[in-house]
């Protein structure tokens, strides 16, 4: 097993796409050359807070390509692209029944509509629309806003933590 990553971490940075698999691929030719911008892969804490924000964000907005909008929405805010695609995970097929469900519970109750019953056997698709679509898009929508900014202010809050405690303990030593 020589050779094969151990850490978490390490094993998350295998599965990301790297820049230049990102940068050929045929739907981000028009930022392609943008991709390739170094800035875009540091972990500095700006582009890491805008990274987990933007990733979270489209991780709920869209159901599909999430990481490619999320990348080439990195370009234009000069967010982290591996960040933004590790938070684009956040929904997957795994777990999006759950979001989905809970966007539901949380849109129906802002829109003071009761909670659906189960459709008929047959239902068309036009008519579920109308009874689980907007609460669910609302939700989504919401998680959508307010994960990017919550991401986007954790991430910040952690950073300067990190860095106080850093100092702190470079100061006690001395």
């Amino acid at each position: 097993m020589t050779g094969q990553p151990k850490h978490w971490s390490e094993r998350l940075s295998a599965s990301l796409p790297t820049r230049h698999t990102l940068s050929a691929h045929p739907w981000l030719q028009p930022v392609g050359t943008r991709l390739l911008d170094p800035q875009l892969w540091r972990l500095q804490h700006e582009a890491v807070a805008r990274g987990v924000a933007v990733g979270t964000f489209w991780a709920f907005a869209i159901p599909f390509a999430q990481l490619v909008v999320a990348a080439v929405h990195c370009t234009w805010w000069r967010a982290n692209i591996p960040v933004a695609a590790a938070m684009t995970m956040v929904t997957n097929p795994l777990t999006i029944g759950f979001w989905l469900w809970l966007a539901y519970q949380l849109g129906a109750q802002i829109l003071g509509e009761p909670l659906g019953q189960a459709m008929a056997a047959g239902a068309q698709a036009p008519s579920w629309f109308a009874e689980y679509g907007w609460p669910t898009v609302l939700g989504m929508g919401l998680f959508a806003t307010g994960g990017a900014a919550l991401g986007y202010v954790a991430v910040k809050l952690v950073w300067r933590l990190r860095v106080w405690l850093k100092r702190r303990t470079r100061r006690a030593a001395a």
